[in-house]
């Protein structure tokens, strides 16, 4: 065979396999190509990108310097994309800020940056950056809607006048705005509205808000299968097998502490709340356990079926030691991604002992909230109140079955409950964990570390209890959906 004598045919044969997703294969065809010719920076670019889908993020962070060191032509998204990596994955904020600041030294009005910088900013809980660096960008761009969304979501409520609201319909009836950009501007507006008191108005913004969204991608993209979602639901009852003791073995140092439930039902608040107490540290929301069913467990859950006891001692210790990299002077770190719901089976059987918190609220005050909440579009039942109640009932029924199976180490935590007896909720909820529990953690500032969430600014305040029964406000607008869940709502 011939050897090439010039990298082109094997950089083509690597781009193509990017193009089709074939993410290993393209990996592999980078390698072979820098192998020989490591002076490429577009090589070393493109397989940074393909490391960090992979999550091979380490040696992401290494292409991607290699890019640099090797005349990258546009060296501020490749300082972006490794920002990106340190805030996203590894929870690195200030590396994260050092990388895009590295980017805006090298272009100032490098928008990509501006808005993941402010971003930044807002998980650090640094208001006043995060809307002084929004100004910049509109500055530099009136017409980027999106950093007008953000910008006004910054605000604190209730606003004193209605400028800001008056600026976000104007932006709704630009002709430039695509229906993302109307989505955000549509979310952005209801919450001024709804901090207002202006539900009525606030409820047709939301309810336009989320059908942008929907137009904003194809439809097969966002279509909710309510058949599907049922026989899912199905499958991890009748197929989630509890495995017996001889097949599992223990994983060895301290086991995460789950927290999960719906989206909007308080998980953040216990996680900010645990976290007050020494020796836990709040890991956020992480994506190991989906990660892992996409990748490895197909199909799930009939997988867990015929798994073996040496399987799951290898991927529970390769769960705790992605927790060490990231969070090595933790003795307890949480894991508060939602829908983990789905998962417990597995968590189970990884970590036999493990606790789990269940995070709930009143059900229509929680769908309501899901439907107020510019929401990622796998999420596809998040667009229409009725099919957030089916997916609710769904998630209920679930839980049922998962209590059944492993009631003692469950927990409810009740937001609703929390907000009217803080002291005596989060005493249980310490009791369950058999963690050291001591009233001052109430009074305790919040964590001053970054919090990526869409709470991220309420669970910096005052335990407040205005969302508890905020459902009141909207009675007409969920009057089918209280009767569709009727049998679920408190008495």
């Amino acid at each position: 065979m011939t050897i090439p004598q010039t990298p082109d045919a094997l950089v083509r044969e690597a781009q193509l396999l990017q193009r089709l997703g074939r993410v290993p294969e393209a990996i592999r065809a980078y390698e072979q190509v820098l192998s020989r010719w490591p002076g490429l920076p577009d090589c070393w670019f493109n397989l940074g990108v393909l490391q960090c889908k992979a999550h091979q993020l380490t040696a992401a962070l290494d292409s991607y310097q290699r890019a640099l060191d090797h005349g990258a032509s546009t060296p501020e998204e490749v300082h972006l994309n490794r920002g990106v990596i340190y805030a996203d994955h590894l929870l690195q904020p200030e590396a994260a800020e050092r990388e895009l600041r590295a980017a805006l030294a090298l272009n100032p009005a490098y928008r990509p940056a501006l808005l993941n910088l402010a971003n930044l900013c807002e998980d650090l809980g640094r208001r006043d950056e995060a809307r002084a660096l929004y100004e910049r960008i509109l500055t530099l761009d009136p017409m980027c809607f999106e950093a007008l969304a953000r910008y006004a979501n910054v605000h604190p409520l209730p606003l004193t006048d209605d400028r800001l609201a008056k600026r976000l319909r104007a932006a709704l009836l630009h002709p430039a705005a695509a229906a993302a950009e109307r989505a955000s501007l549509g979310f952005a507006l209801g919450r001024l509205l709804d901090g207002s008191g202006d539900y009525e108005a606030a409820f047709e913004a939301y309810t336009a808000a989320n059908r942008e969204s929907r137009a904003s991608v194809a439809p097969e993209a966002v279509r909710y299968d309510r058949e599907r979602e049922e026989q899912l639901i199905d499958r991890l009852i009748t197929s989630g097998v509890v495995l017996p003791p001889d097949r599992v073995t223990g994983a060895g140092a301290h086991s995460p502490i789950f927290i999960c439930g719906m989206f909007r039902s308080g998980s953040t608040l216990c996680e900010q709340l645990l976290a007050t107490c020494p020796g836990v540290v709040a890991g956020g929301e992480r994506d190991f356990l989906p990660r892992l069913v996409a990748s490895e467990l197909q199909p799930f859950p009939e997988s867990l079926g015929s798994i073996s006891a040496g399987r799951l001692e290898s991927l529970a210790r390769r769960y705790l030691d992605e927790l060490a990299r990231l969070f090595p002077a933790a003795a307890y770190v949480t894991d508060k991604r939602p829908d983990n719901f789905l998962y417990i089976g597995l968590i189970k059987s990884l970590f036999p002992h493990a606790r789990i918190v269940h995070t709930i609220r009143n059900p229509l005050d929680n769908c309501l909230s899901i439907f107020f909440l510019h929401l990622d579009h796998r999420m596809s039942y998040a667009l229409d109140l009725m099919d957030i109640g089916h997916y609710f009932r769904q998630y209920y029924r679930l839980m049922a079955h998962w209590k059944g199976l492993f009631g003692p180490d469950i927990f409810d935590f009740n937001y609703d409950a929390f907000v009217r007896e803080p002291t005596l909720t989060a005493a249980r909820l310490f009791e369950f964990l058999e963690l050291p529990w001591e009233e001052r953690y109430l009074a305790s500032p919040r964590s001053a570390g970054a919090i990526k969430t869409a709470s991220v600014w309420q669970v910096r305040e005052p335990l407040y209890r205005r969302s508890s029964g905020r459902a009141r406000h909207y009675v007409r607008h969920l009057a089918a959906l209280r009767e569709y869940l009727a049998d679920l709502l408190p008495r």
